[in-house]
């Protein structure tokens, strides 16, 4: 097999998921993105604080939309998450004046230390990219961005994930906590 010919893939398309899983799913993204943007942007407005970042849009994918998938389960969730931020920040702080580099490492190395420790999720990566390409107000949250925005907005996406995902009887979630 030449190096081309593994691109190919080896499986066909998996079939179309029922329309009571879209239902679930949307329901659960829109509740989670609900909560953590409300609280964004009513609660925090006057504070330094925020609650919302782009990442969390790919984590909902996961947490309602693949609810079976390893990357989707609480462990990595949160760990991806908390782990990715600090990281994230570590690299800008030490990296700044070259934020290519920043960027290149944070996100390279978050890869390397959620797989290190179980933890890989998907938008781990964006959320160490968020903290070295983010605004005035991400900066200014130092480490404090592991915990809020990333490890709170987690933890409530997380809850709504365990209340709706287990309304049905077809779903269960999660697979596994530890």
């Amino acid at each position: 097999m030449n190096y081309f010919d593994k691109m190919r893939g080896t499986t066909t398309s998996p079939p179309r998921v029922s329309l009571s899983e879209v239902f679930w799913s949307w329901t659960g993204a829109f509740l989670g993105i609900a909560a953590v943007a409300f609280i964004n942007y009513n609660l925090l407005p006057q504070s330094d604080l925020l609650m919302l970042i782009g990442s969390f849009g790919a984590s909902a994918v996961l947490i309602y939309g693949a609810i079976k998938s390893p990357l989707a389960q609480p462990r990595n969730l949160l760990g991806g998450h908390v782990l990715s931020a600090l990281i994230g920040v570590a690299s800008y702080k030490m990296l700044a004046p070259h934020m290519w580099l920043a960027a290149a490492v944070a996100v390279a190395t978050a890869i390397a230390v959620m797989h290190l420790t179980k933890t890989l999720h998907p938008p781990g990566g964006a959320t160490a990219l968020i903290a070295v390409i983010g605004s005035e107000k991400i900066y200014a949250l130092g480490y404090l961005y592991a915990l809020v925005p990333a490890g709170a907005g987690a933890c409530i996406m997380l809850v709504i994930a365990l209340l709706v995902n287990n309304i049905p009887k077809t779903r269960r979630y999660p697979e596994f906590w530890w």
